[in-house]
């Protein structure tokens, strides 16, 4: 086997400037781990541009190779679980931000940090997905957990454009629920209804200080903009209803107040989809193989190759891109 290797590497001066680069590597740079994976896909998150660009302090060490997702082959393998020629796929982890990460041709990572790919999805198919789709799947599974059902209620999707908003809208409207879609960008109606919305709502009216409780709607909140809307969405919720919460688009504040919680005994549940045990990850991909449309998924992607991703790291911060950006690492 080739022990070179190209990778995207981010590196810092002593005067504190980054550089980006495609790089050729040697095998034998890469970080202490007991898996090696041949990565054959990664994807471009919006983490990402924020490292490649230097725009967001998520780089804490360099050199680093950034891509917090990757899908690829093991190569050699010293995890009892693991063996070469298995399948499989990387989420969160700090990889990316502290361990070198997935936009490279190679990697080498902790074995209980890997999830052997079901076989009803493929290596590209897995990054179309991504840390995004299966974000979505555990704020679906939390809503499922707490025993929200499709009879309960509408459920509502803030940031129903984005890759977890999409994607969640996908899901639930596949499990049968009523999903009303949350977005800054009207003109994606047509694309949300596709994805199984039934109604669309303008963010506009969710991101001002609203009233302590609001008329009760909805049984059950996917959220991923956190701040005002965070607030106003746990003001609408139906008695006994769930908020699942997994960003913080609009911001890091909560300017809430207790009342959904002690009149109308709403959970508000924190997803975290970076340091999720193994287990739970499984059955995470295990659904999505279930309910993910892999048609759908395919078209959402695009390909791109690793000499790509600086140029198009900017255009996603610029709100230029649409659907996924999918590297292709062959």
């Amino acid at each position: 086997m080739n022990s070179q290797f190209q990778a995207l590497l981010i590196e810092k001066s002593e005067t504190g400037e980054q550089h980006v680069a495609v790089r050729w590597m040697d095998e034998d740079a890469l970080p202490e781990g007991d898996v090696t994976v041949q990565v054959e896909w990664s994807t471009l998150n919006y983490k990402d541009a924020l490292a490649i660009t230097g725009r967001g302090p998520i780089v804490h060490r360099f050199p680093m190779i950034p891509g917090i997702d990757f899908a690829g082959i093991v190569a050699r393998s010293d995890d009892p679980a693991l063996s070469p020629g298995d399948r499989v796929v990387l989420n969160g982890w700090g990889v990316g931000e502290k361990h070198w990460g997935g936009l490279a041709g190679k990697a080498r990572v902790r074995g209980d940090w890997l999830v052997p790919l079901p076989r009803g999805i493929s290596n590209r198919q897995a990054m179309a997905i991504g840390t995004a789709g299966y974000t979505a799947m555990l704020c679906v599974m939390a809503l499922e957990r707490e025993g929200i059902r499709p009879d309960a209620g509408p459920v509502v999707v803030s940031g129903a454009s984005g890759g977890v908003g999409s994607i969640a809208v996908m899901l639930l409207s596949r499990l049968g629920y009523t999903v009303e879609a949350i977005t800054g960008r009207l003109e994606e109606s047509s694309y949300l209804k596709g994805l199984g919305a039934a109604t669309i709502l303008s963010r506009d009216a969710f991101a001002k200080a609203g009233k302590p409780l609001e008329r009760a709607r909805w049984a059950g909140a996917v959220d991923v903009a956190g701040g005002r809307i965070l607030a106003n969405l746990c003001a609408g919720i139906l008695p006994g209803g769930v908020v699942t919460a997994c960003g913080l688009a609009a911001g890091m504040d909560f300017p809430a107040t207790v009342a959904p919680f002690i009149l109308r005994g709403v959970s508000l549940i924190g997803i975290d989809s970076v340091y999720c045990p193994r287990d739970k990850r499984q059955l995470a991909w295990s659904r999505l193989e279930e309910l993910v449309n892999a048609q759908s998924m395919d078209a959402l992607a695009t390909d791109i190759t690793l000499q790509d991703v600086v140029h198009n790291a900017s255009a996603l911060l610029e709100g230029k891109v649409h659907g996924r950006l999918v590297v292709d690492l062959h």
